[in-house]
């Protein structure tokens, strides 16, 4: 007979005490790193190319509008326009816009609001000039638009 008897009610559970913890900790890093894209670009974007750049400082303080033609033109139709955020404006909706935009911010801040216009390459001028007169009207007067560096090879 040997040494070694089989006991019959053996458990074998698997300790469950540290899986709250675990499943927060994955949960902690997804969220810290996952890049939340916040605005959807429903226009076509051919940005043009330039030869002198400057960084910005503060992007807290920037605002895009995008200017081209729609990416769903079944839906939106082919003439190129003005998207701010997620949603389609008209240029005479632009001071709206940009108060909304300067309400977000610091009452100190709201003067030095930039607005970054993405135009595309083949958007008619009248409508980015349309634009920028109404960003006159709403005093936003610090405006860039934004380019493609062109790389020397």
């Amino acid at each position: 007979m040997s040494k070694f008897k089989k006991k019959a009610n053996t458990k074998q559970d698997i300790p469950t005490s540290a899986l709250p913890d675990i499943i927060f900790m994955l949960l902690f890093f997804f969220m810290v790193t996952t890049v939340l894209r916040e605005v959807t670009i429903n226009v076509k974007q051919r940005i043009p190319d330039a030869t002198q750049l400057r960084k910005l400082q503060r992007k807290s303080l920037v605002s895009y509008l995008y200017i081209g033609e729609p990416k769903k033109t079944d839906q939106w139709g082919s003439e190129p326009r003005v998207q701010a955020n997620d949603v389609f404006i008209e240029p005479k909706d632009v001071i709206l816009w940009v108060t909304a935009e300067k309400d977000k911010l610091n009452e100190v801040e709201r003067d030095q609001i930039t607005i970054a216009m993405k135009v595309d390459r083949e958007a008619k001028r009248g409508l980015v000039a349309d634009c920028e007169l109404e960003l006159r009207k709403a005093n936003a007067r610090k405006l860039l638009y934004t380019t493609i560096q062109e790389l020397d090879e």
